[in-house]
């Protein structure tokens, strides 16, 4: 099945798959935007700010960490479903909160439902997309997160002037997509790979024969179909060669994340501290920056699957380390020197950041793969949560060029991590990637 060719129906799981990282991008960007008229609307304290930031995100380790496990246990289709619907309801529910602390709990819960999607949507995907293009594919869906938070951007320009309750609007505007990605997501089959992998084998067969064409059979999904061969549990993820793959993924995660996330949420903050003000410069330099996510991702996806994930991991790392700290080192560094930073940082992040679903659904077998990504969600929401409730202290105790320098020290860390523990997965199938046949350390 590794060697089948593209059809439409990937194409199209692509997309519908793809609507969950869009949502996220978008609603996890949309709040720093609310925060300019919910701020003096409801008189928050520099804590809320932060708790309003931190908020999802937390939710995110909890719905990452909790529902990966859910969704190996009970498949992917039931889960694909049902996560959609707790997004557009909490997203509701933030619209016509009354107080801070409602608006921070439905956040809590919205963070939740996006952090079921990751190892759901993208597990399913996974286990469909022929080895040629799952590279390509799995990161395309995550450059969409990038258009999301763009989308965000002008969506909060659009609503600038819709008064102090604007920010209940931008807030309840996630359901949209919502619903509309549910709607293209009924119908989509179950993982043959996961139904293998729980004994159904005549309903796998039949997925086979549907997705793919009466000349399949199930034997060709390359899963072990012999009931002695050992499976994997959730334990199996923290033992022997798995644990040290969860290690690296947690590690590269949290270090893409941290400061991809502190950008994203207080971009507008970030900004307006390097002396740029007006709605040009804070609604237009915000998504400029985030737009340079979305570019970085193009050529990044071109070389994925020719140089390799471990390649691309580093020159991204190498990069965003260098342009972040090196405007620290610069005296008296002006506000224009410090927003082309932050464009090549989008710019270096965008390039890699896809690989945060690229690698964990390769790295682990099917009936664990969707813990695994759950697990890697949750371990680099900690680190993202934290930077983002101690954003807006960094910025004034440390400055701009400070708080920049605090996120070159992060990539450098997953810099590092990269050399010692990244292997290479491209070009391989999902059965060799995840046994010990990858191939540690290699460029590709």
């Amino acid at each position: 099945m590794d060697e089948a060719p593209l059809t439409r129906f990937h194409v199209k799981l692509t997309v519908f798959s793809s609507g969950g990282p869009f949502i996220d991008g978008y609603a996890l960007s949309i709040i720093g935007i609310a925060l300019i008229t919910m701020q003096p609307a409801l008189q928050l304290s520099a804590t809320e700010i932060g708790l309003l930031g931190a908020a999802s995100l937390i939710g995110i380790f909890v719905g990452g960490g909790l529902f990966g496990w859910v969704t190996d246990k009970v498949g992917r289709h039931k889960m694909y479903i049902i996560d959609l619907l707790a997004l557009a309801l909490f997203s509701v529910l933030c619209g016509v909160s009354t107080d801070v602390w409602q608006v921070i709990a439905c956040r809590f819960m919205l963070g939740v439902a996006i952090g079921a999607d990751y190892p759901i949507a993208t597990s399913l995907l996974a286990e469909f997309l022929p080895r040629r293009y799952r590279g390509r594919l799995l990161g395309a869906t995550f450059v969409v997160w990038a258009i999301g938070a763009a989308a965000a951007y002008l969506v909060g320009y659009l609503f600038r002037d819709f008064g102090p309750d604007a920010w209940r609007i931008l807030l309840a505007t996630p359901a949209v997509f919502a619903i509309i990605t549910l709607l293209f997501r009924l119908g989509t089959p179950e993982s043959a790979r996961w139904l293998l992998s729980r004994g159904r084998v005549d309903e796998a067969r039949a997925v086979v024969k549907k997705v793919y064409g009466e000349q399949y059979e199930v034997e060709d999904l390359g899963e072990p179909s012999d009931a002695s061969t050992p499976r994997a549990t959730f334990a199996s993820v923290f033992r022997g060669e798995y644990l040290k793959r969860t290690l690296f993924v947690a590690i590269f995660w949290t270090a893409q994340v941290i400061p991809m996330f502190a950008v994203y949420t207080f971009a507008p903050d970030l900004l307006a501290s390097f002396g740029m003000t007006g709605d040009a410069n804070l609604y237009g330099g915000s998504l400029i920056i985030s737009l340079f996510f979305v570019v970085g991702g193009i050529p990044g996806l071109l070389v994925v699957d020719r140089i390799g994930r471990r390649k691309l991991m580093i020159y991204s790392f190498a990069l965003a380390t260098a342009v972040l700290i090196i405007p620290a080192l610069i005296p008296g560094v002006g506000a224009w020197p410090l927003f082309i930073a932050l464009t090549l940082f989008a710019f270096a992040s965008g390039s890699a950041n896809f690989l945060q679903i690229v690698y964990p659904n390769e790295l682990f077998p099917t009936e664990v793969r969707a813990t695994a990504v759950g697990i890697g969600t949750a371990f680099s929401r900690i680190g993202s949560a934290t930077s983002t409730y101690l954003m807006p202290l960094a910025i004034l105790h440390f400055g701009a060029a400070g708080s920049l320098a605090i996120g070159g020290i992060v990539s450098l860390v997953g810099l590092i991590a990269t050399f010692v523990l990244a292997p290479e997965t491209a070009n391989r199938s999902l059965t060799d990637t995840a046994t010990n046949r990858v191939v540690a350390g290699s460029g590709g």
